[in-house]
């Protein structure tokens, strides 16, 4: 018993971390993860993967886009639509996964009506007309009479502390109010702002669900929110929204168990019962891959292609799959899963009593169990062989693992991964202790070290063991972002055999390029590159070499678009986003894997930059911070921006070669159109415009002329507010 006194220390040491862990004393990042795969395991190997044709997933998909035209709709659209559900179709209930957070001023009406009080304020006639057309005008009380007395649900988000307290729209009336909240509810964590519809809407449909996700440290979304609290008041789900709106507006109550008032563990609506946690969270019962919900094209619904039996009685969801509209998910069951099917799959949860609970006493039960098992573990292995220790070792899982599984079956949902890694590790621990300690053998030490770290690895810890850290570092660096302009159409037209080569042959030639100026390759994404320029070798010029590597790219492309074109491919063209600035670098990731990459503000920004190309006709954009650190180029100034998810306003600049290099009269041009946006934000349209069609006149087709001439328009017909900085806002990345 001395001898082995040690050992058994040791062991109940680990345990003592273990029941550290569980108990939520010491937080272990990794055995966190390891028990969300867990649980992801557990569930894909018991989803049902059927499919549930009472609840129907109205999707504004690609086709959607195509046929009816980019979103947001009309409301006018939008309300035949709600028509087409209720009157033709005789659905149950339709809850909209989508927000209408502004006016629609698409019909004309606001500017007919500043003609009415101004130049044609005395025109009886216009005046007359345009008094009885105004409600046909008016799309938004159009929608709204739509919606009023049916049983229709408008969806809302909330936002946390991060974004502010800012508000938009106005809230449904809360699923629990102040006055009704009890001890059990109010622990639940606040909000601070939100996003909802505007007034006329949600007071018509009177009914409306947040449909904000929950997810985990890993991104992946288990479980939705039922309740979230502003205010001191409660307001529910889209689902359950969805649900209370079918059953008439039941009550909804929230359930403790018996003796603790203030713990949560359920709500209750009718005669459901919706298991959630101290959060007020529900574990979605994921029913298998994307799909397993009816999908019916919105297109097909506004046009009556859809066969009436498909939908009556149905519960409706209008949200969208198309990618453009960023309301997809990363989940246990596809790393792109979307947000509207997690609604769908959260009502037939409900409906079909089939959520999992995560019980408050869950804890209690896993402080239990490895404390039983890992005191049996601790006190026996020492003084047993290997073969002994094993059999041991594998009985203690097998009946922790089976008193698990049975739990879960029955709708619980008990934590594993701390039993999965404390009992083998007490096995390893025991089994390699001779090996380790009482051996004392540098040879045999290195060949067990060697079984389970790659050897590659290990010669480099052993020759440099000091600078073998994963700790990242802040370094000014500059990002480059650059994609396929309508890689989407061009994928279409390509066999997969042909897409592939394609890839290879692109990713291939513009890599080659950004090694050549010096540059970091830090991922692929689909047709995308993402590169930096100043790690992990410093350098000066990191600016000039990652605009040198992209005008190399473009000129790499227009050779390359020839070459497939002998081939009968598309046409190519690259967008380019470039920033600089102060970055994160290093190794981040998981426990399971961890990626050389760069972090921040100016990697967020370049990101959007490479988006706004499109919006510019502009194939490379650069950022002020980019353009401060290159000396001798000419550059054109094109707007000052407010990109989504930035409130200060940025230049935004086109690099267009050594000054030196230029031809006289494309420096002219650029120095004017310089001056054009000078005139232009000090709101002297005529002069803009006088530039403009100068401008034009060499280059009539370049649309970042077009696109300043149509703001120049829209300025003259509505002129900005005095505050008006001269900064365009864009919403979408």
């Amino acid at each position: 018993m001395k001898k082995q006194l040690p050992r058994i220390l040791a062991g109940s040491a680990l345990v003592l971390l273990s029941l550290l862990y569980a108990a939520g004393l010491l937080p272990l990042r990794f055995l966190h993860q390891l028990e969300l795969w867990s649980y992801d395991h557990r569930l894909t190997m018991t989803m049902p993967e059927t499919r549930d044709d009472r609840i129907v997933i109205v999707d504004i998909d690609e086709k959607s886009l195509a046929e009816v035209g980019r979103w947001p709709w009309s409301r006018n659209v939008v309300a035949r639509m709600v028509d087409q559900l209720f009157d033709r179709y005789q659905v149950a209930v339709v809850g909209f996964d989508v927000v209408f957070a502004e006016p629609d001023t698409s019909s004309g009406i606001r500017q007919l009506e500043q003609l009415a009080r101004g130049p044609l304020r005395k025109n009886e006639a216009f005046r007359r007309e345009l008094a009885r057309v105004r409600d046909t005008l008016d799309y938004d009380a159009l929608l709204a009479s739509r919606f009023r007395n049916r049983p229709v649900v408008l969806g809302y988000y909330f936002v946390g502390e991060a974004q502010g307290a800012r508000t938009a729209g106005v809230l449904p009336a809360p699923a629990i109010s102040r006055e009704r909240a009890t001890a059990a509810v109010r622990g639940i964590a606040g909000k601070h702002g939100y996003g909802a519809n505007i007034p006329v809407l949600q007071k018509a449909a009177g009914l409306g669900g947040h449909f904000n996700p929950d997810p985990d440290h890993d991104g992946v979304t288990r479980r939705v929110p039922m309740l979230q609290e502003y205010k001191g008041s409660y307001y529910e789900s889209l689902s359950l929204a969805v649900l209370r709106a079918m059953f008439g507006l039941p009550e909804l109550l929230p359930g403790t168990p018996p003796g603790a008032p203030d713990v949560l563990e359920w709500l209750q609506v009718a005669d459901l019962r919706i298991p959630v946690d101290g959060r007020a969270s529900a574990l979605i019962p994921y029913r298998g891959s994307q799909g397993s919900f009816p999908y019916i094209s919105a297109a097909d619904i506004l046009k009556g292609r859809v066969k009436k039996e498909q939908l009556e009685g149905a519960i409706v969801l209008v949200g969208t799959t198309a990618p453009g509209l960023m309301d997809l998910r990363s989940t246990p069951v596809s790393a792109v899963y979307a947000g509207v099917e997690i609604h769908a799959t959260m009502i037939a949860g409900i409906l079909d009593q089939t959520i999992r609970h995560a019980p408050g006493y869950a804890r209690g039960a896993e402080l239990a169990t490895l404390a039983l098992g890992g005191l049996v573990l601790s006190l026996l292995l020492p003084f047993l062989g290997p073969l002994a220790s094993l059999g041991v070792t594998v009985t203690v899982l097998l009946v922790a693992g089976g008193v698990n599984w049975l739990a879960w079956r029955s709708g619980l949902v008990l934590p594993l991964a701390s039993q999965m890694v404390l009992f083998p590790v007490l096995y390893a621990f025991n089994a390699s202790y001779g090996f380790l300690v009482e051996s004392r053998s540098r040879r045999q030490i290195t060949g067990l070290f060697g079984q389970y770290v790659p050897p590659e690895i290990v010669g480099v810890m052993s020759r440099d063991p000091e600078h073998f850290t994963m700790e990242p570092e802040s370094r000014e660096m500059t990002v480059l972002f650059t994609d396929v302009v309508g890689f989407t159409g061009i994928s279409e037209k390509l066999t997969p055999k042909e897409l592939a080569q394609f890839m290879n042959e692109y990713l291939s030639a513009m890599t080659a390029i950004i090694y050549e100026y010096g540059g970091t390759v830090d991922k692929y994404i689909g047709d995308a590159i993402m590169a930096f320029w100043g790690a992990p070798l410093h350098d000066p010029d990191h600016a000039l070499h990652a605009v040198q590597a992209a005008t190399a790219m473009r000129r790499r492309m227009a050779s390359l678009s020839r070459e497939m074109a002998e081939r009968g491919y598309p046409d190519l063209q690259i967008g380019v986003g470039i920033n600089s600035g102060p970055m994160r670098v290093g190794n981040m990731g998981s426990s399971y894997r961890v990626a050389y990459t760069v972090m921040g503000d100016a990697v967020n920004l370049a990101s959007r930059l490479e988006g706004l190309t499109r919006q510019y006709g502009i194939w490379l954009i650069a950022g002020q911070e980019t353009k401060n650190r290159i000396n001798g180029f000419a550059w054109r100034e094109l707007d000052l921006v407010r990109v989504k998810g930035k409130d200060q306003p940025v230049a935004i600049f086109e690099p267009c070669g050594d000054e030196a290099a230029l031809e006289k009269e494309y420096l002219n041009d650029i120095t004017a159109f310089n001056e054009m946006v000078h005139a232009y934000r000090l709101q002297q349209w005529d002069q803009a415009e006088g530039m403009l069609q100068h401008l034009a006149a060499g280059r009539p087709d370049r649309g970042l002329y077009a696109l300043y001439r149509d703001r120049i328009r829209q300025y003259r017909l509505k002129p900005p507010a005095t505050s008006w900085d001269g900064v365009c806002t864009f919403t979408i990345k």
